[in-house]
């Protein structure tokens, strides 16, 4: 049975001539109950991968039996990927205000707190997460119409929280600079790392940056431990998010998009958005880091560079990870210094550009990581 799929607009924002811009927002509602997924890509301009993702979606979930609801908003930026110069999209912040695109989610713990104290003890957890979504929507709809007003980017952020503000699984869909797949996942969430096929795994507390996957998260990981200390007993309430990293910026492969659709699926299937499917994660080695491990490595020199390790290749302390020319010094030995790794790591990404100014944010890498599963399992 083929799934239909109905499709809307919103408007995000108006450009200096009053027009408004507008994102597409595709709904595939199945004929069985079932969870709420929410899905978007491209909040950051340069990171446009997540969209070929979200067009693979599209066209398998139309012969799948979808359970519930899925919202699949691709490209919700539109602003950042229209900002270029000459050969790069510089949309990772708003022009105007110079906010990230991705920092400017609601989330307000004190609220989540008063939000618990109305709870009763006889009160069911269907009850509290219908009570609640209601609350947090009517909290973000408030903060949306501040009489002040908001920046550009925390509007456009409030009005895709609307989108997600009553889905059980929110993915957001990103690119590093040069990148290999990682993905953020919530340390209450752990075990939903081997559903998806992304070997690197980060997990990350329960703290607010202003990220939508922390939008998500925050709240009902808050309201939980809240409740689950108040009524003396575990409270799970079973709404997840996450921010998957699918590799570089600034482009796009057809055949690595159909390998990530495949595995955001397999989650899917997992949790019960997608039935009668043999869709399953895969036996591979995945392997995980607290947020804490997750370093960054700085260059002490400015100058050319060529990056010798390779996201996702596993390197012992004191091997090379990179070589920097210095304009100079090429008629001495100081032409040119090795950056050797100051521990065992593993590259997830590093910077995009062979120029670099001293302090520039060199690699981003695991650390003291350890083995989630292996190719066996």
């Amino acid at each position: 049975m083929m799934s239909l799929i109905e499709k809307d607009y919103i408007v995000v924002a108006q450009n200096a001539s009053g027009r408004n811009m507008h994102v597409p927002v595709y709904r595939i509602r199945g004929n069985r109950p079932g969870p709420k997924v929410y899905i978007q890509s491209s909040i950051h301009g340069a990171e446009v991968q997540g969209n070929v993702v979200i067009y693979h979606l599209l066209q398998r979930l139309k012969s799948l039996a979808v359970c519930g609801e899925i919202v699949l908003v691709p490209n919700c930026n539109p602003v950042g990927t229209n900002i270029k110069a000459g050969e790069y999209t510089l949309g990772r912040f708003d022009p105007v205000n110079g906010t990230n695109w991705n920092r400017g989610y609601y989330y307000d713990e004190n609220a989540v707190h008063a939000f618990a104290d109305t709870v009763s003890p006889h009160t069911s957890d269907a009850e509290i997460r219908t009570r609640f979504r209601a609350f947090w929507a009517q909290a973000i709809a408030d903060k949306l119409a501040s009489p002040w007003g908001l920046g550009l980017a925390q509007q456009l952020n409030l009005k895709l929280q609307q989108l997600a503000v009553d889905a059980d699984y929110v993915l957001d869909l990103h690119n590093g600079p040069v990148s290999t797949r990682h993905i953020y996942i919530p340390e209450y969430a752990r075990d939903s790392a081997k559903l998806f096929n992304i070997p690197h795994c980060i997990f990350i507390p329960n703290v607010f940056a202003g990220a939508l996957d922390e939008a998500t998260f925050c709240p009902w990981w808050t309201l939980q431990d809240a409740l689950s200390k108040k009524f003396s007993r575990e409270i799970k309430l079973g709404v997840e998010a996450f921010t998957l990293e699918m590799g570089s910026q600034e482009v796009i492969d057809f055949a690595e998009g159909d390998v990530d659709a495949t595995s955001i699926l397999s989650y899917l299937t997992a949790k019960g958005a997608i039935q009668d499917t043999h869709i399953r994660p895969a036996q591979m080695i995945r392997r995980g880091v607290a947020l804490k491990n997750y370093k960054t490595l700085y260059t002490q020199w400015g100058g050319m560079v060529e990056y010798l390790a390779r996201p996702g290749e596993q390197i012992s302390a004191g091997e090379p990870l990179a070589r920097v020319l210095n304009i100079d010094e090429l008629d001495n030995d100081r032409g040119s210094e090795v950056v050797p790794a100051p521990c065992d790591l593993i590259p997830i990404l590093h910077f995009p550009s062979a120029s670099v100014l001293s302090g520039t944010q060199l690699y981003k890498v695991f650390t003291e990581y350890f083995t989630i599963t292996t190719d066996t399992e």
